[in-house]
């Protein structure tokens, strides 16, 4: 499946900004990223494993901390975007 990577990010994947790759959760689709772009990871990812709070993953438009955040089941058709979460002030 395609996944559109932020700006960023973009360093690590060889200024692609769609990639493809393969998982039925989110958090597979992540460990199949790490492994083909070695260092994404850990910009996505916290210490304990889990999604840092500056990032925001969505599964066609929803947000996974709103569906079943790394557990959200995912398939080839779903459009999944990575997007930094931007402060303002």
């Amino acid at each position: 499946m395609q996944v559109s990577i932020p700006t960023p990010l973009r360093n690590l994947t060889g200024n692609q900004e769609l990639v493809t790759a393969t998982g039925i959760t989110i958090g597979t689709l992540l460990a199949d990223l790490e492994k083909q772009f070695p260092g994404i990871g850990e910009r996505l990812l916290d210490d304990k494993g889990q999604v840092r709070r500056f990032v925001n993953i969505y599964v066609n438009g929803e947000d996974i901390r709103f569906l079943q955040d790394k557990e959200t089941s995912i398939k080839d058709s779903d459009e999944v975007s990575i997007v930094p979460a931007i402060a303002g002030g």
